[in-house]
């Protein structure tokens, strides 16, 4: 369980605290936990240790292919300054590097300022940990607050040293940012794809009219450029929305992935279904669009939305076809590989980094499989003629990416399907959105009198995605007593002895400090790591709780009881 927000005690350090509190109320079923230091610097240190002992491998595998004494200059990236031996250099750098990180753990395990007030606690059996996670603690709600920790392999350790006061604020700041970023995005893609449009490059590139008029070239630049721009528009956004969602704060990269990918979907309806749809239409009819009665926006986009068929048929084969062929053939990741092979790989440990597939890559994925099933939605009764496009891609997709997910990616993490409620909520969004543009479109056909009972379509959609979240959203968010009683049970039967305390003992270590553990480990001596990270796990129940607080009988304030 993983706890937030632990209240500043003058008397007992955060560990002591913890222990003390869980002690207390979870007598009998608290097992260990383990506090969460601030080692964003102490992290920094490591990875730039790696660095150099990478860079120290390279050089000491040159001197010997070579048999001469590499040498380089110290200034930046290597380009000018004092010329000193490679690998004398970097054997003192790392060697100073050593002692800092050694003085920087030692001040990380020393200094309470640098304990969070973040814990993760363990506890004997899935029931008590259940009851923990899933109940107040305290009578200030605020306080001691508890949620299910994600598994090791899920949890990002950057944000964890975060103040959970702040993370209101930096979502309010990230939600305000993303509304500017959403909205402001939409000129400038207009504006390009009246660029890349026949009449766009007549007006603004009249130079451009000679090759214009060959037809080869003017059938790509009607047919494919306008989605081959937006295409470029969007290469950048997943990460800068992942960026966004890291300042957000949350502690789980499936959180994180969850936070990009929705904003993406949200993106990308804006600026590619409602933007390419007002943007060819009812933008250039502004004013009437403007001064129109709010009745009248489901006609306009009814009217609108067959207009634009042409684009998305094109746009799913630039972006959804394409984007498939990739995937199938690796083509982002190899050249990738070829591009690091070529200025990067120093060592087979580099080699071996560059060759990694990497994880499915849900942030893009999931939004645009939701986006083209709204386009499916939508076009279904509007324009019929889209569909096939739409099936070749979601028969390609299952095909290929239940291959890629199987064979090729790893997995880097399991979030317990956490992503589907948000993938359940989309696919009932764009029903609505089909039945809205159904109504408007029907409005435009002088089938007025049947709009009012297609009112009823939503209506019942919300129903039902009302009645689905109540049902079935607690299983993806909670975890029932009866089946935490239930495996607790086979367990105790099937492993009696099983030593649950070693098995969580060091589960939720910060990496920087399994790899000293590890490190002493093999030099058999871990009992200082045992003492400096383990401490917390003397944790059998009792019946006295220890504790370094003060007597309170002596203030001066009256009992609240007695009023003595």
């Amino acid at each position: 369980v993983l706890v937030r927000n632990i209240p500043h005690d003058a008397h007992e350090s955060v560990r002591e605290l913890v222990e003390h509190f869980f002690l207390v109320n979870h007598p009998d079923h608290y097992l260990t936990h383990q506090v969460v230091y601030d080692t964003n610097k102490l992290a920094r240190l490591v990875r730039r240790k790696k660095k150099l002992q990478n860079w120290l491998v390279y050089y000491q595998n040159k001197h010997e292919r070579t048999s001469e004494e590499p040498e380089m200059k110290t200034s930046f990236l290597g380009l000018w300054g004092e010329k000193v031996d490679a690998i004398d250099y970097h054997v003192a750098e790392i060697d100073k590097l050593t002692k800092k990180i050694a003085l920087e753990r030692e001040k990380v395990t020393n200094d309470p300022k640098s304990i969070m007030p973040v814990a993760f606690v363990s506890f004997k059996t899935r029931w008590a940990a259940a009851v923990c996670a899933q109940t107040q603690q305290t009578r200030n709600p605020t306080l001691w607050l508890t949620q299910w920790a994600p598994e090791p392999r899920d949890v990002y350790w950057r944000n964890l040293p975060i103040p959970y006061v702040s993370l209101t604020i930096r979502r309010l700041i990230m939600a305000v940012a993303f509304f500017f970023l959403t909205f402001c995005f939409m000129f400038p893609i207009a504006f390009v794809q009246a660029l890349a449009s026949l009449d766009g490059i007549h007006k603004y590139a009249p130079w451009l009219n000679p090759l214009v008029r060959i037809p080869l070239v003017k059938s790509f630049i009607q047919g494919f450029m306008p989605g081959i721009v937006l295409k470029l528009f969007l290469i950048f956004l997943p990460r800068t929305l992942m960026i966004m969602s890291k300042f957000e704060g949350f502690e789980s990269l499936s959180s994180l992935e969850r936070r990009s990918a929705s904003r993406y979907y949200i993106f990308s309806f804006v600026n590619i279904f409602l933007g390419n749809i007002l943007t060819g239409t009812a933008l250039q009819q502004l004013d009437t669009f403007i001064h129109q009665p709010a009745s009248q926006y489901p006609a306009t986009i009814g009217n609108a939305i067959p207009l634009k068929a042409s684009f998305f048929i094109t746009f799913i084969m630039v972006d959804g076809w394409a984007s498939i062929a990739a995937e199938v053939l690796m083509l982002k990741p190899l050249l990738y590989y070829h591009l690091k092979n070529f200025f990067l790989v120093k060592t087979e440990k580099d080699r071996e980094e560059a060759t990694d597939p990497g994880s499915i890559g849900f942030i893009k994925g999931e939004p645009q499989m939701q986006l083209y099933f709204l386009l499916g939605l939508v076009y279904a009764v509007v324009t019929p003629t889209v569909l096939p496009f739409i099936i070749i891609f979601f028969g390609l997709a299952y095909v290929i990416f239940r291959h890629q997910i199987i064979n090729v990616h790893n997995q880097e993490y399991e979030s317990g399907a956490a992503f589907w409620p948000d993938i359940h909520f989309r696919i009932v969004f764009a029903l609505i959105v089909s039945q809205i543009v159904l109504m408007g479109l029907l409005a435009t056909k002088k089938a007025v009198s049947s709009t009012p009972f297609l009112i009823a379509l939503p209506i019942l959609t919300i129903w039902f995605h009302i009645y689905c979240k109540g049902r079935f959203e607690s299983a993806f968010v909670k975890f029932p007593l009866e089946e935490a009683m239930m495996k607790d049970t086979v367990e105790r039967a099937r492993e009696p002895n099983l030593n649950l305390k070693s098995f969580l003992k060091n589960a939720y270590v910060h990496p920087v400090f399994k790899d000293n553990i590890d490190h002493d480990h093999d030099n058999d001596n871990d009992n200082d790591n045992d003492e400096i990270l383990s401490e917390n796990c003397e944790s059998e129940s009792a019946t006295t709780v220890p504790t370094k607080r003060h007597s309170r009988r002596n203030t001066p304030s009256p009992d609240r009881i007695t009023d003595a």
